[in-house]
């Protein structure tokens, strides 16, 4: 039987010391007919080892309706890296962050009446009890000592910066025990003292989350964990992008010299990101500390391995660190190939909004009253007799609102920029289209409602008798011709065999994109990302079939499809 655990100083692989050299791969960012090109990439990099979160909710987004295959099959996802002869590290949770949306938890846990989220609130408990014994089940008979490759399971997720609840820490490790967990368990946390500190437990092993001095972060980890190995479980090598910012990127020589130390540390580590992926769909997350960040839709990270899978510059500087260390495969993946480009004409199929059929009610219904999960809700209340300009003003929007009177846009409302009241003009009928833009991922805010937020009040007087329509983005049906303001656009393009391409979608203004069905994710006219990244397995030999979903404008309308990616301009 093989064996992993936890010595004096080091990880024992059969009782002799062994530095894990990891990396993350998320597999519900990833299509799953590329997770064995993804696994072998980064293995040709030199790591012994690849680790996942969970996220719950992708395998529950409905309550009670638990799925595992496909997409969300991770036991398959571990047999192929361990088909490769890595080991795993599995890190479910309950909460993940990873800049995914609502931090990983499913929407009808966080908007539970009365729950208490990430602590020993028995609500909370008893269904993540159930969600863990579930990938428990599928994750114990996997581990190093049954013949499997996981060595580490990791209990929560930077606990230490959001609470301190030791009761609940504990609830999670006899849950993770009683299901028949027996290798070590871990925590992360940024090394601060104090969320070291508030986010651990003596019999659980502390690891640490940085992306650089890496010499005094060990050193600070190393006062709180006196003995057994150090490890870096999240040695951040990129960072991710939101909407009205810049594209960012590490240099891949500091990266690889922070690296460097941490391996002639002896120091195990768990890069972060190997390979970033995509929020294919409306799964990206969003940051909240005083302003209001969604995240994009590519998630490459600016790591070894780009978003399509290929070799980076930063992939040769980490395998040359990595080959001082330990072996490296003689494997040489090839650069990223040009990607067919070509341009074809959309069709406008007219606008695609849904009549008005929701129920009524005084204020506007959220997203999660309605049991709506998609990303947009049509909203219409009677507007009384007034003359002149009036003062619309909402409690708050969550997160974008396109206003109209008597069918007529009257302007935007953004929860970025703070904006909740508008001027309108008198009508018969006010209807205000709004976008989930992304469920934040990250401290206080996680589970927020989505929707109209409170009463809505028109000179000072509520407005009420509103109706709530959800919006299902991926059967919208256009209503005419047409391809100006918010419209449906259709094309078919023919390829000679299945490719990855990079969508452009410059010329357009906002909205979403799906290829022969497969929702690509969201698209806007606004820094930093500017094309889409079409997976190969979602394009076919012969006939495929594009389908733009717009929600403002489309200046151009034209699929271009382009050589490469654009994903926006770097910091000067």
């Amino acid at each position: 039987m093989t064996t992993f655990t936890i010595g004096e100083t080091d990880f024992l692989l059969d009782g002799r010391p062994h530095q894990v050299i990891s990396g993350t791969l998320h597999y519900f960012r990833i299509h799953p007919e590329h997770w064995a090109d993804r696994i072998r990439t980064a293995k040709a990099m030199g790591l012994n080892t690849i680790e996942t979160y969970v996220a719950w909710n992708v395998h529950e987004p409905v309550k009670g309706e638990w799925d595992a295959t496909g997409w969300n099959d991770l036991g398959r996802f571990l047999d192929l890296i361990a088909a490769e002869g890595l080991h795993a590290i599995v890190r479910p949770g309950p909460y993940i962050c990873a800049e995914w949306h609502n931090g990983g938890l499913p929407v009808w846990l966080t908007s539970t009446p009365g729950i208490g989220i990430r602590r020993s609130e028995p609500q909370y408990l008893d269904a993540v009890t159930a969600y863990l014994e579930r990938v428990y089940e599928i994750v114990a008979p996997r581990q190093i000592d049954r013949g499997g490759n996981v060595v580490l399971v990791q209990i929560e997720n930077e606990y230490g910066a959001y609470g301190s609840d030791k009761d609940y820490l504990r609830e999670l490790v006899r849950v993770t025990r009683d299901a028949g967990i027996t290798v070590p368990l871990t925590t992360v946390d940024q090394p601060m003292p104090w969320m070291l500190e508030n986010g651990s437990l003596p019999e659980l092993h502390l690891t640490g989350s940085f992306g650089s001095r890496s010499e005094e972060r060990l050193a600070t980890l190393r006062e709180h964990q006196p003995t057994g190995p150090l490890m870096c479980s999240e040695f951040w090598d990129g960072w991710f992008d939101w909407w009205g910012s810049i594209h960012h990127t590490t240099d891949p020589a500091a990266s690889a010299h922070d690296l460097d130390v941490l391996l002639a540390a002896g120091a195990s580590v768990n890069i972060y990101m190997v390979h970033g992926g995509t929020n294919f769909g409306t799964t990206n997350g969003a940051n909240d500390k005083g302003r209001f960040d969604p995240i994009v839709t590519s998630y490459d990270y600016d790591a070894p391995i780009d978003e399509s899978g290929h070799p980076t510059a930063k992939f040769h500087a980490f395998r040359d660190v990595i080959a001082k260390y330990a072996p490296v495969p003689d494997l040489a993946p090839a650069a990223r190939p040009e990607a067919p480009a070509f341009e074809v004409a959309l069709s406008g199929e007219g606008d695609w909004m849904p009549a008005s059929t929701g129920s009524v009610s005084d204020d506007p219904a959220t997203f999660e009253a309605l049991g709506h999960l998609g990303p947009l809700v049509r909203y219409d209340v009677d507007l009384p007799s007034f003359s002149g300009a009036a003062a619309l003003v909402f409690g708050e929007v969550r997160d974008l609102a396109w206003v109209h009177v008597d069918g007529v846009f009257v302007g935007h409302l953004s929860r970025t920029l703070h904006e909740r009241a508008l001027a309108i003009p008198a009508g018969a009928q006010l209807t205000v289209l709004v976008e989930d833009q992304g469920r934040v991922n990250y401290a206080d805010r996680l589970g927020e409602a989505k929707g109209l937020i409170g009463t809505v009040t028109l000179n000072g007087s509520p407005l009420t008798g509103w109706t709530a329509t959800p919006v299902d983005v991926a059967s919208a049906v256009g209503t005419g011709e047409g391809a100006v303001g918010r419209a449906l656009l259709r094309s078919a393009f023919d390829l000679d065999a299945p490719a990855d391409l990079f969508l452009d979608t410059t010329g357009w203004g906002k909205g979403f994109a799906f290829v022969n069905g497969f929702f690509l994710g969201r698209y806007w006219n606004n820094v930093p990302q500017n094309t889409l990244y079409v997976p190969g397995p979602a394009t076919r030999s012969g006939a495929n079939e594009i389908v733009v979903l717009e929600l403002e404008h489309a200046v151009e309308p034209v699929a271009r499809f382009v050589a490469a990616p654009s994903l926006g301009q770097l910091e000067e």
